[in-house]
């Protein structure tokens, strides 16, 4: 019986080492991302945990290959990240949506304008695929971007670089803009009141739950929708109250971020440096027709234009709250509409992109 076991020990070992060493290596290049977010956040960087950990994954993958995350890495990421989403669709928010239906109506179409133009941009003139362009060009729901994308077999890569360099730049350049339009840096981001771990693992398995459904029907990108949608009725309903623990939200960041280095890093080099120049026209078509869609918004909801510019701009759900609360902005009007878009955007985008294929890459 002893031999037996010893040979049954003997002959698991190789898989299990094998196993051992890909969590090592998995574990390697998560470490290698928070070195790269904390890094960037000594320093104030705008999205220091996602854009430091993508950046540094990045750079080392281009100049030695990573392993790539597996499944269970990224279905975790996608299950707390849609928490973290429907986090902001607190009873306040939904109430003030409410007020605004003018406005909110003019933000849906937006949307629709801001994805037609810049993903139209990408496609005609990097010819790149409608899925790729769209998805590079959705304005906010950067996890759920990421989601779909992976889903869709879609070059996460390009789109990673497009999407990142708009967040970078709305926030390190939207304050100056929305000065010059009147409005002046005042107040600082309140604190949020944070989950306790009962409630905690309710909304994580509330939103398994949601999200295993949704894969049992094909839906593409189940595991954030799911958990997106059981967390916005948690909180809407006022049953759960709160955000996040400041702690996951890093690390979600960070998990994002490595996934998305990881396909940066195997974007080749020279194609790299092309899409910079693209990324900055596509980011100038989303802003241009954001802004004109917030001139009329600003009349009907009859607040300031520099709010409704907050309100509309294309940037990340959290990326753009912070900002709109540092600069003494309405932030029940901003909030409303930034949860708005998000949600939208989140719950639609899986659809959105459903009957559509990546091209083939060019030989």
């Amino acid at each position: 019986m002893t031999a037996a076991r010893s040979a049954d020990a003997m002959a698991r070992s190789p898989i299990h080492s094998t196993r051992l060493t890909t969590l090592r290596r998995e574990m390697a290049v998560i470490a290698l991302a928070g070195c790269g977010g904390a890094a960037l956040s000594l320093f104030d960087v705008p999205a220091a945990w996602l854009s430091g950990s993508m950046l540094l994954v990045a750079v080392v993958g281009v100049l030695r290959p990573l392993p790539d995350l597996r499944k269970p890495w990224f279905d975790a990421t996608m299950l707390v990240s849609g928490a973290l989403i429907g986090s902001a669709a607190t009873p306040e928010a939904v109430a003030a949506a409410a007020r605004y239906p003018g406005s909110l109506a003019m933000l849906f179409l937006a949307l629709i304008a801001i994805m037609l133009a810049s993903g139209a941009y990408l496609r005609y003139v990097a010819r790149w695929s409608w899925i790729d362009s769209l998805l590079a060009a959705a304005p906010g729901a950067l996890s759920a971007v990421i989601a779909v994308a992976q889903a869709k077999g879609a070059n996460i890569g390009k789109i990673a670089v497009i999407q990142l360099f708009r967040i970078l730049v709305l926030v390190a350049f939207l304050p100056s803009i929305m000065q010059m339009a009147g409005q002046g840096i005042v107040g600082l981001p309140p604190v949020s009141h944070v989950v306790g771990a009962g409630d905690l693992l309710l909304l994580l398995a509330c939103g398994l739950a949601a999200g295993l459904l949704f894969e049992r029907m094909g839906v593409t990108a189940p595991i954030i929708l799911g958990s997106t949608l059981a967390s916005a009725a948690l909180h809407g309903s006022g049953y759960i109250h709160g955000t996040l623990p400041g702690s996951i939200q890093i690390a979600v960041l960070i998990l994002l971020g490595a996934v998305m280095g990881g396909r940066v890093s195997t974007v080749k080099r020279h194609e790299l440096a092309a899409l910079f120049p693209l990324a900055i026209g596509s980011f100038v078509v989303a802003l241009v027709v954001a802004f004109a869609f917030a001139w009329p918004a600003a009349w009907l909801a009859d607040v300031p234009y520099a709010t409704a510019m907050a309100a509309f701009a294309p940037g990340g759900l959290e990326a753009m709250a912070m900002l709109a609360f540092a600069m003494g902005l309405d932030p029940l009007y901003v909030g409303a509409h930034h949860l708005a878009r998000f949600v939208v955007l989140g719950v639609a985008m899986p659809f959105i992109v459903a009957r559509l294929k990546p091209e083939p890459p060019k030989p």
